[in-house]
């Protein structure tokens, strides 16, 4: 009998081992997050629950504040009535393209953010912006420009749970693609293989697959999503052609 338990609890052991293994490998996934600034404003909350029941893994919010970067869109006091409208469930990603990020943590946390995003440019000391993000509940994203290199964000790499880089220059929607930028992401990846890594400006159908074989997997798109007649089958192809590149990835190991 003790031969049989021994035996069977080295079975669970090995696939328990197993399942930790290949969950290590393959420790990110594809998530589509639509860009809401791209939305009809004067109904954003049902904009929010419609990109959801497309198929959206997340939500990406856009908080300029008219300094860090030219335009100005909206602050915790919005993030808060979405919250209340759309319920708990989506995952809200702020990108907050802001002189100070470190003043606006604590009010986006209590407003129901889930992940704040900052841009390196943006603070003197990341690292006590990171812990106090943490403290706050949320999940930490860090974001750099199109002319910041990726050596500046490699020492806080380990500390986040996302890297931004930006494939147009922040600040507004619909510019072009700046395919330049995928060297940094393949670095990021190479370096960093269980990152979250985000891109942000110009996505969509036509230059998916730059980002998916760069190694990119959370992917923002705005009007190539909201915009389309079928917003749906969009999201479908941008996770389909990440999720490809994932596997292509990991048999390739």
């Amino acid at each position: 009998m003790n031969v049989l338990r021994r035996s069977v609890l080295g079975l669970l052991a090995a696939r328990l081992h197993a399942g930790t293994s290949s969950s290590r490998s393959m420790a990110y996934s594809a998530k589509i997050g639509p860009s809401i600034l791209s939305s009809d404003l004067s109904c954003l909350g049902s904009e929010c629950v419609r990109m959801m029941e497309c198929g959206a893994d997340y939500l990406h919010l856009d908080v300029m504040d008219g300094h860090f970067v030219p335009n100005l869109t909206f602050g915790h006091p919005m993030v808060e009535c979405l919250r209340k409208s759309v319920g708990q469930d989506p995952f809200f990603d702020m990108h907050m393209m802001v002189s100070r990020p470190e003043q606006w943590v604590k009010p986006m946390a209590a407003a129901g953010a889930n992940q704040y995003t900052f841009h390196l440019e943006a603070t003197t000391n990341p690292g006590n912006l990171i812990k106090e993000i943490r403290e706050s509940g949320m999940k930490v994203g860090l974001a750099i420009k199109p002319g910041t290199t990726v050596e500046e964000l490699a020492p806080w790499a380990n500390q986040i749970d996302m890297a931004l880089v930006m494939t147009v220059e922040p600040g507004f929607g619909g510019q072009k693609f700046m395919e330049d930028m995928m060297p940094k992401v393949s670095w990021l990846r190479s370096q960093f293989p269980s990152l979250d890594i985000e891109v942000d400006g110009g996505v969509g159908p036509d230059t998916i697959h730059k980002c998916a074989e760069a190694g990119a997997n959370m992917i923002v798109s705005g009007s190539a999503v909201i915009s389309s007649d079928d917003p749906r089958s969009v999201i479908a192809l941008l996770r389909t052609a990440v999720a490809e590149a994932i596997q292509k990835r990991s048999l390739d190991r």
